[in-house]
């Protein structure tokens, strides 16, 4: 939703202006969305959620009870979660892993390695030798499969189906497979195939990819137990309410499955799990017109709310008004009448590019929202600010203070 659920609107006008920026997350919102996520998947399709989309401990602790485990990618995220939600079940992922890295998650004991090359195989299978002598360490190999021509056309970022970094070619991963089978290994076991291909896909273009990496997996002839086809649900920042369709996506899982009963599947969503939490709520400091349009300057920017420049969007946003204004001096406002927020009656006039506070054009966090009427001191809620918002932003430019957290809802 773009409008602010009301917990999360009270708390964006009650706090004080030395108080924002602030991240507003609605963990009631998080479980409804979570448990809803969980019930359209069938029971033979475990759920592990991608820690790196929003790693706050609050977020890992009510994600607990809809998820079969978490998702890590680095020794730092995998300290991170393991003191956040002890005893839940570990897969580390990611490409360059350390051998410092590696020796830690096993002496930590995480449940499965995504092995990226034949060279992180040989490394963990020295380092399992010797920090883990007495168990067998699950892998799965990462492939970087080819799909048809038009499979990925709808992602907003490949990792897969082309050259990138990410995972083997099935004519490296062949090999690393037949290593993990004919006692190359001995204190490795293969577990299965992993493939994460692209991300902001729809679940018609997601089930494909997972058909593709099932179907490439079974024709290895080896034993497996589970295929992971990774994550990268749709997001629609330009509609929020559009959201990727999860019963078509657990019904298409379901038929997957049982033409292949041998395997359990897994499925690591991070961003469409946790994006419609959270809010990033911020007041306007001032309001001025420039060569024909109009611009707000609001408390912090994309160094907060990295999203937008990120990935070339409009974060979408509510405007909460608020009637006093403290100040001797005049308030700053945009033109046009105010009215309901979204609607634009003047045609077009009224229309305010939301910029933060940073010494660059490209610290724009919203163009041209239809805002008639807004005026320095009311407050801004931008929604879908649950993942890869905050933990991916250049924090420290400019050095303005960092915004505050807020968790509502905290009770299960």
């Amino acid at each position: 939703m773009t409008e602010p659920t009301p917990a999360v609107r009270d708390r964006a006008l009650s706090l004080p202006s030395t108080e924002l920026p602030a991240y507003i997350y609605d963990l009631a919102a998080l479980r409804t969305h979570a448990a809803a996520v969980r019930d359209a998947l069938p029971e033979r399709v475990e759920l592990y959620y991608a820690a790196k989309a929003n790693p706050e401990p609050e977020i890992l602790a009510a994600l607990g009870p809809y998820v079969d485990g978490y998702e890590v990618s680095s020794g730092g995220e995998l300290a991170h979660v393991a003191k956040a939600v002890p005893g839940r079940p570990l897969a580390f992922g990611g490409p360059g892993k350390t051998p410092e890295e590696v020796t830690t998650a096993l002496e930590t004991g995480v449940d499965r390695f995504h092995v990226e090359s034949g060279h992180e195989l040989r490394m963990l299978a020295e380092l399992a030798r010797r920090f883990a002598p007495g168990r067998k360490v699950a892998v799965l190999p990462r492939v970087n499969l080819p799909v048809a021509d038009g499979s990925l056309q709808g992602s907003s970022l490949a990792m897969g189906g082309r050259p990138t970094p990410f995972g083997m070619d099935p004519a490296q991963a062949a090999p690393v497979v037949r290593a993990l089978t004919d006692g190359t290994y001995p204190h490795l076991e293969l577990r299965g195939i992993h493939a994460h291909l692209a991300s902001g896909l729809q679940a018609a273009e997601q089930l494909a990819v997972a058909e593709t990496v099932v179907t490439w997996a079974s024709g290895l002839g080896v034993p497996l137990t589970e295929v992971n086809v990774g994550g990268g649900m749709h997001v629609d920042y330009a509609e929020p309410e559009r959201r990727f369709d999860w019963v078509a996506y657990g019904r298409g899982l379901a038929r997957l499955a049982e033409r292949h009963p041998q395997l359990t599947l897994r499925i690591e969503p991070g961003r469409a799990l946790t994006a419609y939490c959270g809010w990033y709520a911020t007041e306007v400091l001032d309001v001025k017109h420039s060569h024909g349009e109009e611009f707000a300057v609001v408390r912090g920017g994309t160094h907060h709310l990295r999203t937008p420049a990120t990935k070339g969007h409009d974060q979408p946003c509510s405007v909460l008004p608020v009637e006093a204004w403290p100040h001797p001096w005049p308030r700053p406002a945009a033109g046009g009448e105010r009215s309901e927020p979204g609607a634009s009656p003047d045609g077009g006039r009224g229309k305010v590019t939301l910029a933060g506070q940073l010494c660059t054009p490209k610290d724009v966090l919203a163009r041209r929202v239809p805002a008639p009427g807004l005026r320095a001191g009311d407050r801004v809620a931008f929604s879908l600010a649950g993942a890869y918002a905050w933990n991916i932003s250049h924090h420290d430019f400019l050095m303005h203070p960092r915004p505050g957290f807020h968790f509502l809802n905290a009770a299960g």
